[in-house]
């Protein structure tokens, strides 16, 4: 898996770019990287990830309880239809606001 941070659009927006699969055999490359990063909003693309594992879902949590606690945001974006059966089949769909694409995110802050 590779990753990229990019600037949003918005002042204090980033967006995470993620390609490959995010599993627990990927995070470790970058979440210490992904948990330093404390933009008022991060925004993750998923577009190009073909599927999520727990360990990958379990770091999107964690930085959302963290982001939330200190007043920033978490949005996914461009996530299929194999992480989107996960995000319901685990009730984080409730929790994890997600649209279709990155400029969707962006239109709703």
């Amino acid at each position: 898996m590779t990753h990229s941070f990019t600037d949003g659009k918005s002042e204090g927006t980033t967006i995470l770019k993620l390609v490959g699969p995010l599993t627990l055999s990927t995070i470790f490359g970058f979440q210490n990287e992904f948990r330093a990063k404390t933009p008022q909003v991060m925004i993750v693309d998923l577009s190009e990830s073909p599927y999520m594992d727990s360990a990958g879902l379990g770091l999107l949590m964690n930085y959302y309880v963290s982001a939330e606690g200190h007043g920033r945001k978490l949005l996914l974006a461009g996530l299929n239809e194999r992480i989107t059966s996960l995000m319901e089949m685990t009730k984080v769909d409730k929790i994890l606001k997600s649209f279709p694409t990155v400029d969707a995110a962006e239109a709703s802050l």
